[in-house]
């Protein structure tokens, strides 16, 4: 095992050797897979993330996570690369950041009283056998009924807007919840750590890591 140096966040052109690379810079992300790897860099997967025509949403997250994991590989082709993609359906409409007030609270007015699956993907690159490994990790998020006085106050306390779905489900929007179904509550977050975990097994990359 090669030794691990500390996070960083680079640009992918500047070519130096990680062992661990995050396909993102997502602060949620980086905190989720610091469970797992103590040190590791973190480089933006910059693709083009639209969503094809008569897309199920289910394929876009697979497609979207691989191309990331891709597009740092073409970089980083000796490195260990997690990548992942969620996206948040309602049907087969798909919810993403709001980043306006006006659109959290649209979003949420929507989503009332309804189950919202989100689809949370998950790419491992092996550098050893250059090939690219995926897992997918759903959770259902059944929403209770609550006022716009309530939303309201909501997004003002916590300010969700680059989250799709507009709440943060680690924090106060807990509370606009009657039940959460997953395997993985790390999933809902940005990273199921468990199909991870599995993904590293299957490379035959044992946990934990050592120096």
């Amino acid at each position: 095992m090669p030794s691990l140096f500390r996070q960083q966040t680079l640009t992918p052109m500047k070519q130096q050797s990680h062992p661990f690379i995050l396909a993102s810079q997502s602060p949620y992300r980086k905190q989720l897979l610091s469970k797992l790897i103590r040190s590791f860099a973190c480089y933006p997967a910059e693709i083009d993330e639209s969503r094809q025509a008569d897309e199920p949403v289910i394929e876009m997250v697979e497609r979207l996570s691989i191309k990331k994991a891709q597009a740092i590989a073409i970089h980083h082709p000796n490195s260990w690369i997690i990548a992942s993609d969620q996206s948040a359906a309602l049907g087969n409409e798909v919810l993403g950041k709001p980043h306006t007030h006006t659109q959290a609270l649209a979003q949420l007015q929507k989503q009332q009283g309804k189950t919202l699956t989100y689809h949370t993907g998950i790419c491992l690159y092996n550098p050893i056998t250059k090939s690219y490994h995926y897992a997918e990790e759903p959770t259902q998020v059944v929403f209770r009924q609550l006022t716009t006085e309530r939303l309201n106050d909501y997004l003002l306390a916590e300010q969700p807007y680059d989250c799709a779905g507009s709440f943060k489900s680690e924090g106060l929007g807990i509370m606009l919840f009657s039940a959460i179904h997953s395997q993985d509550p790390n999933a809902l977050i940005g990273l199921p750590l468990i199909k991870l975990c599995e993904l590293f097994e299957q490379a035959g990359l044992s946990l934990p890591l050592t120096e």
